[in-house]
């Protein structure tokens, strides 16, 4: 007996006996008949059409997510199937994008890129990532990723987690009023949940110092918007954001032309080191699967 398996690529080198593979990757019409699909590999980062056709999947066994984060998952996910999520592939990539976006605000990149367009030669020198003090909110993987970069260019961390880790020198998100007064850079990489829905809100950018720098690679919704977007609007702080509430922003938010503002649409996650990591944790995945063994990375039920 087969089991029928939907993954989003079909080189996967070899896999198990027994797995009928078919390749659907979110952008093509998915299969008519979806009655038998046992093993389901959502398409990375193609919206929500893909997640609503476990609907149509009433054999689902297991699904596998590429994401870290499942908050846009879990309502659409059957009860009792396991959701295994793709905790630490995004790691290296999600922190290069920071460590990009910190430098690009940092050394005021948009600007000689203006320049560049133009034909000017005007010099100023700039602000820069060395001896800055960089407090990062969400101290997991891949904040673990961002302080080895800024580490390596002898910016003094500060991290940030839930729960303080005094063992670790990991602070808890309780003192966060204590610490933000004294930092040059937040780096917010937190999840989407309740409890961090518009956790740096206007108290907590108010506290920031004049001309500190903002990056969010988390989630948008963690950062109040209309907050950020009158502090930057005065000029009294910066911001680098990958991550925005909403998405994505409306081409007549006044985020796009505030100066000291940069944007990318958040495209951290998805750069060319997530695709070799995330073909061989599906194929590890599967092979589990077929073993009967329990997924790893397994978030629900």
């Amino acid at each position: 007996m087969t089991s029928r398996v939907l993954v989003p690529w079909s080189d996967l080198g070899e896999l198990p006996a027994g797995l009928r593979v078919e390749v659907y990757d979110g952008v093509s019409a998915p299969p008519a008949d979806l009655s038998d699909v046992e093993f389901y590999v959502l398409p990375y980062d193609q919206g929500v059409e893909p997640v609503k056709l476990m609907s149509r999947m009433p054999a689902l066994r297991a699904v596998q997510t590429l994401s870290a984060g499942v908050d846009t998952i879990l309502p659409f996910l059957p009860d009792g199937v396991p959701l295994a999520n793709g905790a630490g592939l995004h790691d290296l990539s999600v922190a290069e994008h920071a460590l990009a976006l910190i430098l690009a605000a940092q050394r005021d990149l948009p600007r000689w890129f203006r320049q560049q367009g133009e034909g000017s030669w005007a010099r100023e020198h700039t602000r820069s990532l060395a001896d800055s003090r960089v407090l990062v909110l969400g101290y997991g993987s891949i904040g673990r990723a961002i302080g080895r970069f800024l580490h390596a260019a002898e910016a003094t961390l500060v991290p940030v987690a839930r729960r303080a880790r005094p063992d670790e020198g990991v602070h808890g998100v309780d003192e966060l009023a204590s610490l933000l007064p004294s930092v040059d850079i937040l780096v917010s990489v937190l999840p989407g949940s309740e409890s961090t829905r518009g956790l740096i809100g206007a108290r907590e950018l108010a506290l920031l110092p004049d001309d500190a720098l903002v990056v969010n690679v988390g989630r948008g919704a963690t950062m109040d918007t209309d907050a950020l977007t009158a502090e930057t609007g005065t000029g009294r702080l910066r911001a680098a954001l990958d991550v925005l509430d909403p998405e994505p922003l409306p081409a007549d938010h006044p985020l796009w032309t505030t100066p000291g503002v940069v944007i990318t649409p958040h495209v951290a996650g998805g750069s060319a080191s997530f695709y070799p990591r995330a073909k061989a944790l599906i194929a590890a995945q599967l092979h589990r699967y077929a073993n009967g063994q329990p997924l790893a990375h397994q978030v629900a039920p």
